[in-house]
């Protein structure tokens, strides 16, 4: 990673997972990805996808963890990356406690 895109990527991870210090988060660079496609704004969201591309952007949805996305995101996401026709989308990822 870039020292550009590190510090892209910790603004991001201060705005988008608060939770974390981003030098933490930056660790990590997938999950900031991730929630800012589940909260960002359309400027934020733009960048990541000009910095990830729509094909990492695919691989992050279909290999999303159970309550990474709400499930308004998620019906987005899958319409907008070509992943699933109207009406199709595939049900969300669930947690099992075995």
């Amino acid at each position: 990673m870039t020292d550009s895109e590190s510090i892209f990527f910790k603004t991001l991870a201060a705005k988008y997972l608060w939770w974390v210090a981003p030098d933490e988060a930056i660790k990590h660079p997938e999950r900031i990805a991730v929630q800012v496609m589940n909260l960002g704004d359309f400027a934020d969201v733009t960048a990541v996808l000009e910095a990830v591309g729509e094909d990492q952007a695919r691989e992050f949805l279909t290999h999303a963890e159970a309550g990474q996305f709400s499930p308004r995101s998620w019906h987005y996401w899958h319409y907008r990356l070509g992943l699933a026709e109207p009406g199709c989308v595939p049900p969300m990822p669930v947690r099992r406690v075995c």
